[in-house]
C-alpha cells in the first residue's frame, strides 16, 4: 500500500483527465494536494469537494502566460510552505500544418512550447532550490508516447515539446540526485480523456484501439496510480527513468 501521508503535492492541470486522476490517486494515498487549473474551475471544485477542502487547495493560472509559472509557484508555497512533489501534467496541443501561414505556424509553436515545455521547465527551476532547502523532493513530468515515436505531421510542436520534456527530466535526475532530488517522466499513449478523444469519431477510436495490442486506450487511473507510486519513496534508484503507458503500441 502506498502511504503519502504528510506529503504535499502540486499537480498542474489537475482538474481534468490524467491530472484529475493523479490528484485523486495521491489524495487517496494520504497526500495533501495543491490542484492547479487554468479554466475548469467547476471541475476543480468538484474534485476539491470530493477530497475535502482540508486536503485539496485550488490555484488558478494560465501557463500560456510568461509570468504564470513563477506566480503559480509563489501561490503554492504561500498555501503550503513545504512542497514535496511537483507533478508537471498540464499540456496542450495545437495543429501546425506544414502549409500553414508562417504567422499561424509560429503562433502554434510558441503557445505549445510555452505550456508544454517552458512552463514545466520554469516550475522545475524554482522547485529545485525549494527542494534543496528542505532536504530533497521529487519531480514527475507527464510527457507522451510522441516523445519517442513522434506524432502526426501537423503535431510537430506537441511531439517536440514532449521529447524535450523527457530529456529535461533526465538532466534534472543526473544533476540533482546528490541533493536528494529525484525526477521521473510518464509517457502515456492514447488515453481515455477529453484530450485523447479530441477530433475522433467512432471510426477513429476503433482504428486507434486496433493499433494497441491490449485493444483499448489506457485509463487515466492507470496514470494516476503510477504517479502515486513514483511520489512514494519506494523507487529512488529509478530516478531519470521514463515510464511508458501505451498498451505496447510503442515498445522501446
Amino acid at each position: 500500500m502506498i502511504d503519502l501521508g504528510g506529503k504535499t503535492i502540486l499537480v498542474t492541470g489537475g482538474s481534468r483527465g490524467i491530472g484529475a486522476a493523479i490528484v485523486r490517486a495521491v489524495a487517496a494515498a494520504g497526500a495533501s494536494v495543491l490542484l492547479h487549473y487554468a479554466k475548469s474551475r467547476a471541475a476543480a471544485e468538484t474534485i476539491q469537494n470530493a477530497i475535502g477542502l482540508k486536503f485539496c487547495q485550488l490555484i488558478a493560472a494560465d501557463l500560456g502566460e510568461i509570468e504564470a509559472p513563477v506566480n503559480l509557484w509563489r501561490a503554492a508555497t504561500s498555501a503550503a510552505p513545504r512542497i514535496d512533489v511537483l507533478v508537471n501534467n498540464a499540456g496542450i496541443f495545437e495543429v501546425a500544418p506544414i502549409d500553414a501561414p508562417n504567422e499561424t505556424w509560429h503562433r502554434a509553436w510558441a503557445h505549445v512550447i510555452q505550456v508544454n515545455l517552458f512552463a514545466p521547465a520554469e516550475l522545475c527551476k524554482v522547485a529545485i532550490p525549494h527542494f534543496r532547502a528542505h532536504g530533497g523532493g521529487k519531480i514527475i513530468n507527464v510527457a507522451s508516447r510522441a516523445a519517442h515515436r513522434g506524432d502526426a505531421p501537423d503535431q510537430w510542436p506537441y511531439a517536440a515539446s514532449k521529447g524535450a520534456l523527457v530529456t529535461l527530466t533526465k538532466t534534472i535526475a543526473r544533476g540533482y540526485a546528490k541533493d536528494n532530488i529525484l525526477a521521473f517522466a510518464i509517457a502515456p499513449g492514447f488515453t481515455e480523456t477529453d484530450m485523447g478523444y479530441a477530433g475522433l469519431d467512432d471510426a477513429g477510436i476503433k482504428r486507434i484501439q486496433s493499433e494497441i495490442p491490449l485493444g483499448a486506450m489506457a485509463s487515466p487511473e492507470e496514470c494516476g496510480a503510477l504517479a502515486a507510486f513514483l511520489c512514494s519513496d519506494k523507487v529512488r534508484h529509478m530516478t531519470g527513468a521514463t515510464f511508458d503507458i501505451n498498451g505496447a503500441s510503442y515498445v522501446r
